[in-house]
């Protein structure tokens, strides 16, 4: 049985339990993001959050979102599913990329992924077309499916997409004929949407064997519409030699030449290629990234969920392993948890390493709407939920630090008290704006207007009580310092 937060939303489940969290709600702008409660203990990285909630949230507040470590809102994308929301680098500049699209109730996705500048414009609009086959049969605009949109050093884009096959299933107790899923990568031009590479988990069949999934074929599964997910690809990471696909469904990482062939597989279950030495276990995992690699060696970094929507076992951990390739080891250095707060996260979730000089880790919980991050002794110096457990998801979440000024103007507000006005004023992602400006203004289209009170930034949204002001027409200017950043429109009130 799939859990409904696997899917896009669920109608019943949105009706009856939206209430249940506290949603923000501005007089400036009409979004309605879940609330962020943080529990801040200790001293955090730099950097905003990134989030993408769905399932049981409100639609205003399903969206990318940025949040400062105070809880406040800095930015809502629009009213979409989306997942990997994050800061990545592309050409030596920090663009903003998420994927956007819809979701299968199996866990994957039909969709694009958007890159955005320090502006908020979409620059670049990554697509995948190709002989794929749907549920339904229905041709999709893009095919790119929601787990990996990763950019290489290489300027290049990472993806995951899921294709429809029929395969004889078997040796594993199904039919000849049935229906599954094969698990792809490709390697795109961002710029042009070229297809430079490609993988498919079923043609390494004969290395990658079914028989070896932790993923059984249920009774009801097999049909087009209800294909088996042997593979369940969830990660991409560029290596030296080629690349590293996490199968989490095969409780396996798989080394990759450039040509797709397999160089070794490293496996939570029994080591795969090397002998495990310490705790080098994990199942289920989501997130698995390369670190500091060498022909020696390299490290592996992944997120550990160790439990299925049928199956919850123990405290999902994010694990930090150590590959010998000359000693064929794979050694466990560092397994992250909250004593104060075990989580079975029973599907998604992510593994940020934010700094290899203190070594703090941010986690987000995937099918449970908590992020925590850790010091370097494993100790949690932050911890923040947006959403009831089991009720909310976020694909993956992040820190990253982000500097925005966007195209768009201020927003702003006003109403009327019987002394005068309150102003309501904000400017959606806007990152390093620090006081307000009001004006008064004599028409919407005069330019000389008259300063007539200042406020320092509080939170998403800032207010100012105006008395007796002397003209029925206002604006706005967002500053840093006495640097002017954004001005709105003259509103009359």
């Amino acid at each position: 049985m799939v859990p409904w937060w696997y899917t896009a939303g669920s109608t019943l489940l949105l009706s009856l339990g939206a209430a249940a969290w506290d949603y923000s709600t501005y007089n400036s702008i009409d979004f309605q993001p879940p609330k962020l409660v943080v529990n801040k203990t200790g001293t955090t990285e730099p950097g905003f959050l990134f989030l993408g909630p769905r399932g049981d949230v409100r639609p205003a507040g399903q969206a990318a979102l940025i949040y400062d470590d105070e809880g406040n809102l800095v930015y809502e994308g629009p009213e979409e599913v989306t997942a990997n929301f994050m800061v990545q680098q592309l050409n030596g500049s920090d663009v903003i990329t998420f994927w956007a699209g819809d979701m299968m109730d199996l866990g994957y996705g039909y969709g694009s992924v958007h890159i955005l500048d320090n502006t908020y414009q979409e620059i670049h609009t990554v697509t995948l077309t190709g002989d794929f086959v749907t549920p339904d049969n229905s041709p999709r605009d893009s095919y790119i499916d929601l787990h990996e949109s990763h950019i290489t050093p290489r300027n290049t884009l990472l993806v995951t997409a899921y294709n429809l096959t029929q395969h004889d299933l078997t040796s594993i107790g199904g039919n000849s004929s049935d229906w599954m899923l094969d698990s792809h990568f490709y390697e795109i031009d961002i710029v042009t949407n070229k297809i430079l590479n490609s993988w498919s988990a079923l043609e390494q069949e004969a290395d990658i064997p079914l028989t070896t999934s932790h993923q059984k074929v249920g009774k009801d599964v097999g049909t087009q519409d209800a294909p088996y997910d042997a593979y369940h690809i969830n990660a991409i990471t560029p290596t030296n030699n080629g690349y590293l696909v996490s199968l989490r469904h095969m409780w396996s990482g798989y080394y990759l030449h450039n040509n797709g062939s397999i160089i070794w597989r490293v496996s939570g279950e029994d080591g795969g290629d090397f002998k495990q030495i310490g705790n080098a276990n994990f199942s289920w995992q989501h997130d698995m990234r390369v670190f500091n690699e060498t022909d020696e060696g390299l490290i592996l970094n992944l997120f550990n969920n160790a439990n299925t929507p049928t199956d919850s076992e123990t405290p999902t951990t994010g694990v930090s392993l150590a590959i010998d390739l000359a000693k064929k080891t794979v050694t466990g250095l560092r397994s992250l948890t909250d004593p104060n707060d075990p989580i079975h996260s029973v599907s998604q979730g992510s593994y940020q390493l934010l700094n290899e000089t203190d070594s703090h880790v941010f986690m987000d919980y995937g099918s449970i709407s908590k992020v925590k991050e850790f010091d370097g002794d494993g100790n949690v110096v932050l911890s923040a939920q947006f959403g009831e457990d089991n009720s909310v998801a976020s694909y993956r979440g992040y820190r990253c630090q982000w500097s925005a000024v966007p195209f768009w103007k201020p927003s702003v507000n006003v109403s009327r008290t019987s002394t005068g006005a309150t102003v309501y004023m904000s400017w959606n992602g806007a990152t390093d704006y620090d006081n307000w400006v009001v004006y008064s203004a004599t028409s919407e289209n005069s330019t000389n207007n008259q300063q007539i009170s200042t406020a320092n930034r509080t939170g998403f949204e800032t207010s100012v009580t105006l008395t007796n002001p002397p003209t029925n027409y206002l604006q706005v200017a967002a500053l840093e310092g006495n640097k002017v950043l954004g001005t709105s429109q003259v509103i009359p009130f």
